[in-house]
């Protein structure tokens, strides 16, 4: 059927839907009352057509997913893909760059903290070739983080920017910005190399890079979340260092073991401590002492493994916090047994009881992350 046409140029353009142009990508958790008020924003500053918006959902909790299928339900232009078993920012935003045909990309907060008119003039700058990526930034001459009210992040900008500013050789004033716009072919180019690590896909993209992309910045109004709580927290630090360490050094050992083994040094000096407190304090002999010593160093590292290593993944409801610190001890029991019978029997022989225990731990650390990563934070 051939579309009706007006003789009025004008109400033509106005009623005639333009062509797909640009997919917003809105990696979201828990953020079911934000979607409704952000799409009508988005069609606010950019029309009524030649857009769409791809919610990249956690599974959340609140139903986000079924809130985006409902929108969709009238209004074509909102897409879901509902993920089970997969979460993070940035896995997110890559699946959201391949499952859209649309010629350019952005990727932006469901909170309100982004507004969407910026859209208008990023989309404007990457289509005219001003910039290969363009960046709303907190930090860039002419933005403002009043509404938001934490000035500490903006101190730790300029530490972040040199590190990122080394690792990709672009000059960035914002690099753990969370929305920017890029052409999907130089996105979907990427994707193969990238990390999908954590929160910092922009960081992930320029160091993925062979050649340095050109960005333009844009200053943003970066406001106060409109609904619900904020998916980032105090590891956001570490986030991003983990991100550093990844394109550094990702290849030689994988960012997630040498987290664990982060965690799990730290569980050696704890593991140590209690060792020596029962041994010097309690007055016990050197095997109870290492058990006792085994199991408390066990809890610290699931404690610790769930607020930094596996954070994408991390277990908060009390009851699989609790399932999943069982399922730690007892997915690490074979390796506790291994570590307390090796360090014991060492130990007996005349071995020095930091070198007996020390052995111990090595036998089991493997082994830990392994069923760990199965059967804890990839089940629970």
């Amino acid at each position: 059927m051939t579309p009706q046409t007006h003789p009025d140029p004008a109400f033509a353009t106005a009623v005639e839907p333009r062509p797909l142009e640009l997919a917003i990508i809105l990696p979201t958790l828990n953020e079911r009352d934000n979607l409704a008020p952000l799409v009508e924003r988005i069609e606010g500053a950019l029309g009524a057509s030649g857009w769409e918006v791809l919610v990249v959902d956690d599974n959340s909790a609140d139903g986000t997913s079924d809130e985006a299928r409902r929108l969709s339900l009238s209004d074509p232009r909102v897409r879901v893909l509902q993920r089970i078993g997969r979460r993070g920012l940035s896995s997110a935003a890559i699946e959201g760059f391949c499952a859209t045909a649309a010629p350019y990309v952005a990727v932006m907060d469901a909170d309100h903290q982004h507004d969407p008119k910026l859209l208008v003039d990023m989309l404007a700058a990457v289509k005219g070739g001003e910039a290969e990526v363009a960046v709303a930034s907190r930090f860039a001459e002419g933005a403002s983080m009043e509404e938001w009210g934490r000035p500490d992040r903006e101190k730790l900008s300029s530490v972040a920017n040199m590190l990122a500013r080394k690792l990709t050789g672009v000059e960035l004033s914002d690099p753990m910005s969370g929305f920017f716009l890029l052409p999907g072919a130089t996105a979907r180019a990427l994707v193969p190399n990238l990390s999908g690590i954590g929160f910092k896909i922009l960081l992930d993209l320029l160091a993925t890079s062979e050649t340095p992309l050109k960005v333009k910045d844009f200053p943003m109004n970066f406001s106060a979340r409109r609904s619900g709580e904020s998916k980032l927290d105090r590891a956001i630090a570490l986030d991003f260092l983990a991100g550093l360490y990844d394109k550094s050094f990702g290849r030689i050992i994988p960012t997630r073991f040498a987290l664990f083994g982060t965690v799990g040094a730290l569980g050696v000096l704890v593991h140590m401590a209690i060792l020596y407190a029962f041994m010097l304090v309690a007055g016990t002999n050197f095997g109870w002492s290492q058990a006792v010593a085994t199991f408390g160093a066990m809890t610290f590292n699931f404690w610790l493994n769930n607020f930094l290593t596996y954070r994408d993944r991390r277990l908060k409801a009390a009851d699989r916090v609790f399932w999943g610190w069982l399922s730690f001890i007892a997915a690490c029991s074979i390796g506790a047994f291994a570590n307390v019978a090796v360090a014991t029997t060492l130990n007996d022989r005349g071995l020095h009881e930091v070198l007996a225990a020390l052995v111990g731990i090595g036998i089991g650390s493997v082994w830990n992350y392994a069923l760990s990563s199965r059967f804890v934070w990839g089940r629970y």
